[in-house]
């Protein structure tokens, strides 16, 4: 039996640099910065905090390293990711303490995470021996078409703070696959779960170069630098909206290659003919996730005028039973939020909706303890235009409006600019499948209260981004398709004599 007895991570174990060219080495001017836990706002660790030197020279040595990289055997490839992916359950406890300790999500939770980091690791591991081309007869027969697929080349992967682990692997496994060289950028909050993996990788045989980190607090510089040389040929980004609106503009320069999961507004829809509790089941998972901190948790909650009353009543007595608390201590249900500005701004949203004139019916108020808590709230009533309905709350709070009709239920989901994903719950066939194909999302959960999942396509439309990750087309958004044209005359026997063309 597994042990899961709660121990502390040993982050002095970790390197506390930046790695460029294989080396874990200091900052220019060796500047620092610190790491909180954030369920008692007290600083855990203190890491090299890289300047614009700092990654061009990053950027040098995955350029310097591609040409290298992008020549070893698929097999080769396979193999590393393989090996992380063993070495990550093999230090599943490890893993998961130290997510807790800097992002916050309980114990339970980080080993899910370790677990759902490790699958695109071995998914990838599989595709990597799987990137084919084709070959085709041209329309005359004086050609053979030949298609071969090759790496884009040196990326810069940007990676957010509520997934630490699972979010960097997502982005360097396909480009491992693919053979491409990276510069990561993982956020300053959570930067030593990166650091772990990384350390990791090169004890799985990754070469000096092929991957580079460079924590920063100071993103926009950083990135501006790296996406103005053009030894960069890719960027991929995991954050909001508006900086992925900047990083596009940026990219436009060079015209890169681009990949960006943006924000989301998910609706969870529960119509009248749905089972409430399997519903209400669904709601805690897609709002608490990550303690609401996430991308893809329901932000606005639309039920039937029917089933709205035990839907919510169902909904309160689950959120008051959960317990708060730092995520390394038995019995916590949810951990703190990511730092003092979110738990501040999770409070005033709620403020403002229930000045508007929503009712509260649970939580509502910051907890008198360390750290940056707050807790499970239930809303209703919540106003037309209300702020809440328009923004990502990203914390633990689920605000309920009513619809009477199907048609209504999609023009208020469809309300947003935002279309990452969406949650619906219903028994009839024909109104899942009508439903689905009327939300405007580039996932839905269906009678689902979670979709992520490393074999299929993770992504939105409208302003939640372009690309996807995971799944079969994962690996497509690092590889360059090359068109040869070969030449095969006619007189050389090719041509059909029976061809009058």
């Amino acid at each position: 039996m597994t042990d899961h007895t709660p121990r502390p991570f040993d982050v002095d174990a970790l390197p506390q640099g930046l790695l460029i060219g294989g080396r874990w080495l200091p900052a220019t001017g060796g500047a620092t910065f610190p790491v909180e836990n954030p369920a008692t706002g007290e600083p855990v660790a203190r890491v090299a905090d890289a300047g614009t030197t700092d990654a061009l020279d990053a950027l040098g040595a995955a350029a310097g390293a591609q040409s290298r990289w992008a020549a070893t055997s698929p097999g080769r490839r396979s193999r590393i990711l393989r090996r992380t992916h063993d070495l990550l359950l093999e230090r599943r406890e490890d893993f998961a303490g130290l997510i807790t300790l800097e992002m916050g999500k309980s114990l339970a939770e980080a080993r899910a995470e370790v677990d759902y980091a490790a699958g695109y690791l071995r998914w990838f591991a599989e595709e990597a021996v799987r990137v084919d081309g084709t070959w085709k007869v041209n329309e005359d027969a004086t050609a053979r078409v030949l298609v071969m697929r090759q790496p884009v080349g040196p990326c810069l992967l940007i990676t957010p703070w509520n997934a630490p682990l699972a979010m960097p692997a997502r982005k360097i496994a396909p480009a491992v696959a693919a053979g491409c060289t990276m510069v990561l950028k993982p956020a300053p909050q959570t930067p030593l779960t990166s650091i772990a993996l990384a350390a990791v990788l090169i004890e799985a045989g990754l070469p000096a170069g092929v991957l580079n980190l460079v924590p920063t607090t100071d993103a926009a510089a950083v990135s501006e630098a790296l996406m103005k040389d053009s030894r960069l040929r890719k960027i991929s980004f995991t954050g909001s909206t508006a900086v992925g609106r900047l990083l596009l503009a940026q990219a436009s320069a060079n015209v890169l290659r681009t990949s960006m999961e943006l924000g989301g507004n998910a609706p969870f829809i529960v119509c009248a003919d749905a089972d409430v509790e399997a519903a209400v089941d669904g709601a805690m998972t897609a709002k608490l996730r990550n303690i609401g901190e996430a991308c893809i948790a329901a932000n606005r909650f639309l039920v039937h005028a029917d089933v709205a009353r035990e839907f919510t009543e169902r909904l309160v007595d689950r959120m008051r039973g959960l317990t708060l608390g730092d995520g390394t201590e038995p019995g916590t249900d949810l951990g703190p939020l990511i730092d003092r500005t979110q738990r501040d701004r999770v409070a005033r949203l709620v403020e403002e909706t229930v000045a508007g004139g929503a009712r509260l019916h649970t939580g509502g108020s910051t907890p008198d303890l360390p750290g940056y808590f707050y807790p499970p709230t239930v809303l209703t009533d919540v106003p037309d235009g209300a702020r809440i309905s328009r923004e990502e709350i990203f914390g633990p709070v689920a605000a309920i409006r009513t619809f009477t009709g199907d048609e209504e239920a999609l023009a208020l989901a469809n309300a947003t600019e935002f279309g990452l994903v969406a949650y619906l719950y219903t028994r009839d066939l024909g109104r899942a499948l009508r439903m689905s194909e009327g939300i405007e999302s580039g996932m839905v959960g269906l009678n689902r209260g979670y979709v992520s999942d490393p074999g299929a396509p993770f992504g939105g439309i409208k302003h939640s981004g372009a690309g996807r990750e995971g799944g079969n087309s994962g690996i497509d958004e690092y590889l360059e398709q090359k068109y040869v044209a070969i030449d095969t005359p006619a007189d050389a026997g090719t041509r059909d004599p029976q061809d009058p063309s």
